[in-house]
């Protein structure tokens, strides 16, 4: 009788999770990170003023899991992302009654380009916005919570710059 119960669960576990899949496939829905890129971003060239950058690195690995391929050398058939310029930076929006500052607003800013053989170099440039709340006496949590908050601000710029890519009409 106990066996044929937990059969019987685990038979609508699987029914149950058969049909939302096929559900969910079905009406188009993608794992968030999967974009439908062009045809001509099949092979891509990156090219950055600082190679070895988180950002770089980054785009990089969202393009290898869409299934691009990278080239270490440019190509004159293949188009090339050149990532010119991404900073970092904060002015204060509040202070304490002491004068220390209390809260800060980071700006990410990041210029790129994409670069066909046979069209225009298109260029982009775009800012993200983070709000960040300082406590001297939580300073080694503070850098750590800011450290977190840079790579949050990288990993969106590559999601926004792989979405753009996915926009770009020839």
């Amino acid at each position: 009788m106990i066996k044929n119960a937990v059969f019987t669960r685990f038979l609508k576990y699987t029914v149950t999770s058969l049909l939302a899949v096929s559900l969910l496939s079905g009406c188009g829905f993608k794992l968030r990170g999967d974009y439908l890129l062009p045809e001509e971003f099949n092979t891509l060239y990156v090219s950055s003023v600082d190679k070895h950058g988180e950002l770089t690195r980054m785009v990089k690995q969202h393009l290898s899991i869409n299934e691009v391929e990278i080239l270490t050398k440019s190509s004159v058939n293949a188009p090339e992302l050149r990532i010119l310029n991404d900073s970092l930076d904060r002015r204060t929006l509040s202070l304490f009654e002491n004068g220390q500052v209390a809260e800060y607003e980071l700006t990410y800013t990041v210029r790129y380009e994409v670069k066909f053989a046979q069209a225009e170099t298109q260029r982009f440039q775009f800012e993200l916005y983070r709000n960040y709340q300082d406590n001297p006496d939580r300073a080694l949590a503070k850098s750590r919570e800011l450290t977190l908050l840079r790579s949050e601000m990288r990993s969106e710029a590559a999601n926004k710059i792989l979405r753009n890519l996915a926009s770009i009409q020839l």
